[in-house]
């Protein structure tokens, strides 16, 4: 049995990792068209798999996706599952209401559409700019959720979190300062012509 400490610590791991995410796809996304460039393309329509190798990228809408190698299977004219690999194999997406895209990379990238997730295998790292960072060897997001969680289990599995600090909202503007008063004329002196005293 796991001392207290430890079991305290795994506790606010496991919450940690499942609060939501930024905003995480830009939704109208899933409406715009798929465009596949590689430098070879495989396709086999009986069995509804397409393969691509050589500079993989897919774009669709805001999101990209970027590798060495990927396999597309469909299930009734709909893409069922993406495996994309790379070194990185990348991601790339704009979130709804954001103005920074949202990244994440890893030696290998599942996507499966039906249950709308994402798994991120060996190496995986996902951030925004200047936000939160989550990396590990095995990462899975739930799209629909807007959840994510980390690590496999193992000693060796660790799974590396970076939280930026918040900015406050209660920081007061500094006052301008107050311009220079003009010199005094010297007791006994004239003022210089033009000035009125």
């Amino acid at each position: 049995m796991l001392p207290a400490s430890s079991r305290l610590l795994r506790g606010c791991l496991i919450a940690l990792l499942c609060l939501p995410l930024p905003a995480w796809p830009l939704s109208t996304d899933r409406n715009e068209p798929i465009n596949i460039e590689a430098d070879t393309a495989t396709l086999n329509e009986a069995s509804g798999t397409s393969t691509y190798r050589g500079n993989v990228h897919l774009r669709q809408g805001t999101m990209q996706l970027r590798g060495e190698n990927m396999t597309v299977q469909m299930r009734d004219d709909r893409i069922d599952k993406v495996v994309l690999t790379g070194n990185p194999a990348t991601y790339v997406q704009r979130p709804d209401n954001a103005e920074e895209d949202q990244h994440a990379e890893a030696g290998r990238i599942e996507y499966y559409a039906g249950e709308n997730r994402m798994i991120l295998l060996d190496n995986a790292r996902i951030w925004q700019s200047g936000k939160d960072q989550f990396s590990s060897d095995r990462i899975v997001f739930n799209l629909a959720e807007n959840t994510v969680s980390a690590g496999g289990g193992s000693s060796s599995d660790r799974v590396r979190i970076t939280l930026q600090p918040r900015k406050s909202d209660d920081t007061a503007a500094t006052p301008e300062p107050a311009p220079a008063a003009e010199p005094a004329t010297p007791p006994g002196t004239d003022p210089p012509a033009g000035t009125i005293p």
